[in-house]
């Protein structure tokens, strides 16, 4: 009896390679994501491909926004997503090149408030998204227009749960002290604004300031996490060689 439990309530390897299609073609285009594309994309009919989704989207993986409409994720295909990624996959050349401009901008800062500001300012550039950091006791935010621009953000609602989540930032994370390297809260396990639809991708690191500084980005949930985290990771490791003795 618990093997066929387990069986309908686990994902098969090809509707995972589908919710991380779903995942990818959703944040790149904002709209939500047909059977038919998916249908080309892996070779097999669109009925298929129906079956697939719901499966997934009784298993609360993805939802459907609309009647007739695609799918996009829920917070909890977004989760599996993020921990299926992989730390060792060959970095691209995209990649290389956002993580020479970081690197640059950091170590061109001069003094280290400086230095911190312009790694935020750099993540604003490559992810489109807002860039916050803590510097000492104080939270440096860039790139707010960014965030409101997003399609997700459209109601007054969402902006005051946003609003309400950055207000509420930097004293959190004095309390909470999140301690891994890299750290993604997706929608509703945010602290503060869980009805907001948006991410927190934070990268502990150490600097002159403290044992406990952080730098990140909050964008939509509809993101592209591997770039974002790779970024997020790297703006970390970049300010800790420069700032840290």
């Amino acid at each position: 009896m618990t093997s066929i439990f387990n069986r309908m309530n686990s994902m098969t390897e090809r509707q995972s390679q589908i919710l991380k299609a779903i995942v990818e073609q959703y944040a790149e285009v904002a709209s939500p994501v047909g059977s038919n594309l998916l249908a080309k994309a892996f070779n097999v009919s669109s009925a298929t491909i129906r079956s697939e989704m719901a499966d997934l989207e009784r298993l609360g993986y993805i939802t459907q926004p609309h009647t007739s409409a695609g799918r996009i994720p829920t917070d909890k295909g977004y989760r599996y997503y993020v921990n299926d990624l992989n730390d060792n996959q060959p970095i691209e050349q995209s990649e290389r090149r956002s993580d020479r401009a970081l690197a640059l901008r950091v170590q061109d800062g001069g003094i280290p408030e400086r230095i911190i500001r312009n790694a935020v300012d750099t993540l604003v550039e490559l992810t489109h998204n807002l860039g916050l950091a803590t510097i000492g006791n104080q939270l440096y935010i860039s790139g707010l227009s960014n965030l409101f621009g997003q399609p997700e953000f459209v109601s007054s609602q969402q902006v005051r749960q946003v609003a309400q989540l950055l207000d509420n930032l930097e004293p959190w994370l004095k309390e909470t002290a999140p301690n891994q390297p890299l750290n993604v809260y997706i929608g509703g396990e945010n602290p503060i604004g869980r009805s907001a639809g948006a991410s927190l991708i934070i990268s502990r690191f150490r600097s002159s300031f403290s044992d406990h500084s952080y730098i990140g980005v909050l964008g939509p949930t509809r993101q592209q996490y591997k770039d974002v985290m790779h970024l997020v990771r790297r703006a970390g490791q970049e300010l800790e060689e420069v700032l840290y003795d």
